[in-house]
């Protein structure tokens, strides 16, 4: 349990002091067609990272509290600032606010809850991680979001998210950035390769698979992960790439997904009833299952399906 968990390697690919439009990554999941019906208010998102700049503009009212289980401000609890940046990023993705300046998330009216897990270098220790589990556990929050990996399987790792799931909490990991290239070769970063979380590999604007990626059987979806357009440190956006900045587009449109299935069936769905109801909203790609697992999330795919279906049973009368 000394050994160390990092932050899954990204890359800062420009910052940018201001940004007015829906990111790219977010408009290519369909996120806006949803803000008709929701924009996942009632859901609870914990974002286990490097914390978050809490008084950014675009994430400050999306807060509802958060805590530090790092040696960061002398192992304060109630400091859980940012100094690295990249658990602001992944916020920004989740559920940057729909205000008219800046960023917009893909779920803009989920609470979330900041738990700082990794210190201001990236790196953290894996009790660090099981505590905030335990402690997202107790707060009955409805997705966890780990933009974050190590070589090793820590056997209490796996039992935090197992009990998690238990909880019918969806856990949403990054599957790595250890990738070459090659479909046929594995790569396993944890608690990425668990079989209860949800693993989130990264492609391109174009939905491409993205070298850095993560290939192996585990992999369940893949979102965009490159030049990624986010919340970052002092009230500023930055452009990063990484397995890392597709995750947290995973979490929020299950943030949406679950809105829009507890409405639809009238009670709350199981943990494995809201995975399925994520694959059903993939698209297919030509390419290798585990790089991309079941497909591109997009969110308006089943309704774009059940469209196609009524206007074929209409063709279908009129003839």
């Amino acid at each position: 349990m000394k050994s160390k968990v990092r932050i899954i390697p990204f890359q800062v690919v420009e910052q940018l002091n201001q940004f007015n439009e829906v990111p790219e990554g977010v408009a290519l999941i369909g996120a806006e067609q949803v803000w008709k019906q929701t924009k996942g208010r009632g859901i609870t998102i914990a974002v286990l990272d490097t914390g978050c700049d809490v008084t950014h503009q675009d994430l400050q009212e999306r807060i509802i509290g958060g805590k530090n289980f790092t040696q960061d401000d002398q192992q304060n609890p109630d400091i859980f600032q940012d100094y690295n940046g990249h658990g602001t990023h992944v916020a920004g993705t989740i559920a940057a606010a729909h205000n008219g300046t800046g960023v917009v998330g893909v779920a803009p009216e989920v609470g979330l809850l900041i738990l700082k897990v990794l210190d201001g270098n990236g790196s953290g220790q894996y009790e660090w991680i099981i505590q905030g589990i335990n402690y997202a556990i107790e707060q009955k929050v409805d997705i966890i979001s780990m933009s974050l990996g190590g070589p090793s399987d820590v056997p209490e790792l796996h039992e935090a998210i197992q009990d998690a799931v238990d909880q019918n909490i969806l856990v949403v990991c990054a599957a790595g950035n250890e990738g070459d290239g090659e479909g046929s070769t594995d790569e396993f970063a944890y608690p990425g390769s668990y079989n209860e979380v949800i693993t989130v590999g990264a492609v391109d604007l174009e939905k491409r698979s993205s070298v850095f990626s993560n290939s192996n059987n585990e992999v369940d979806v893949v979102a965009p992960g490159e030049k990624i357009v986010s919340t970052y440190l002092n009230g500023k956006y930055a452009a990063l790439s990484g397995t890392s900045m597709a995750t947290p587009h995973v979490a929020g449109a299950l943030g949406l997904i679950k809105v829009l299935s507890n409405e639809m069936f009238g009670r709350e769905l199981t943990e494995p009833e809201l995975y399925a109801q994520l694959i059903r909203r993939t698209l297919p790609l030509n390419e290798s299952p585990r790089e991309v697992g079941n497909g591109f999330v997009h969110l308006t795919v089943v309704e774009k399906l059940l469209r196609e279906i009524q206007s074929q049973m209409t063709s279908e009368v009129i003839r």
